[in-house]
């Protein structure tokens, strides 16, 4: 057994004083004759009373009771059992497209937003890989770095939307943003998950470069296009404001199956919001990697001992001093 507050256990010498103080107190209370009388010699053969026997007693119940007080503050544990787990090991990163097309209403309420609602559903889903967040537009940046806080992650993945970033579709940027994330990562696979709906049209990067760079640090990519084929409808700005129309959908299919044949991932096509949950699910399978966690320790607590020790010794010395020894003036 072992405390996590050691130091509170030098509590404990404050009772050397306390009883030190009763000492006095009662030695000096004897020493002190309320009463004068010419001699003591009729109650020097008096026999001891059951209650003067139990006179020191709630004394002695309070010290018991506040030293179990402090070595249940100073929270006892036992490490006697141990346990082994194993963990995911996977890092990934959610590489989103933030450029103004993702607001076309072929998805339910529009791309955007399906794509971060099953974004979280995924996260959600997935408790033991640290995972971040890169979004893309016209240029790139990280939104959330490597992390196993699922409350940020999912607060900063509903924070991500369009208009922030200069508007485009620079895919290799956002790639290439995504791999510097995950190149000195350890875990057992590193992917990234990269959700487009357009064709590459910005960037310094270049998509192909991304995914050489992707598989040198033998990081996965797992590509998904997002609309429906054909047109989709699209809110424009008018002088009669907003209105919808519909406008071409226009994705780089074969860009993004190279990328993923690349790197070792995975293309898929999302026409909608069920199709898209589909494949967030299939992924979700597809990676699962599982390694051994070295054994650690699996503690108890005891201070719930120490607790109702404090506890039955003060209920005890209330007994007693108030009701079994109480005096009547």
């Amino acid at each position: 057994m072992f405390f996590e507050y050691p130091r509170l256990l030098f509590l404990l010498f404050l009772l050397i004083p306390l009883a030190g103080w009763y000492v006095y107190k009662e030695w000096k209370g004897k020493n002190a004759p309320a009463l004068q009388v010419s001699s003591l010699q009729p109650f020097k053969h008096g026999s001891k009373s059951f209650k003067k026997t139990l006179y020191h007693v709630p004394f002695i119940l309070r010290l018991i009771a506040l030293a179990a007080l402090i070595l249940a503050m100073a929270r006892p544990r036992s490490s006697s059992d141990y346990e082994t787990t194993t963990t995911e090991g996977i890092d990934i990163m959610l590489t989103i497209d933030v450029s103004s097309s993702m607001l076309a209403r072929d998805f339910k309420p529009d791309r955007i937003a399906a794509a971060k609602d099953i974004a979280i559903q995924f996260i959600a889903e997935r408790p033991t890989d640290r995972m971040g967040i890169v979004v893309f537009a016209g240029e790139s940046y990280t939104q959330c770095p490597l992390t196993t806080d699922r409350v940020t992650l999912i607060n900063m993945m509903k924070d991500v939307q369009t208009g922030l970033i200069e508007d485009g579709t620079a895919i290799g940027n956002g790639l290439a943003t995504a791999v510097a994330r995950l190149k000195d990562s350890d875990a057992v696979s590193r992917v990234i998950i990269l959700l487009t709906d357009g064709v590459n049209n910005r960037g310094e990067v270049t998509p192909l470069t991304a995914a050489e760079i992707a598989r040198t640090y033998g990081i996965r990519v797992y590509t998904i296009g997002v609309g429906a084929r054909g047109t989709a409808p699209y809110p424009v700005m008018t002088p009669y404001g907003v209105q919808i129309q519909q406008i071409p959908v226009e994705i780089d299919e074969e860009l993004l199956e190279q990328v993923a044949d690349m790197t070792g991932g995975e293309y898929f096509r999302a026409t909608d919001n069920t199709k898209l949950m589909s494949i967030y699910s299939q992924i979700n399978k597809m990676e699962k990697s599982k390694t051994l966690v070295d054994s650690f320790p699996v503690y108890k607590e005891k201070f719930v001992f120490f607790a109702l020790i404090t506890l039955f010794a003060l209920a005890l010395e209330f007994l007693l001093r108030w009701i079994v020894l109480k005096r009547i003036p």
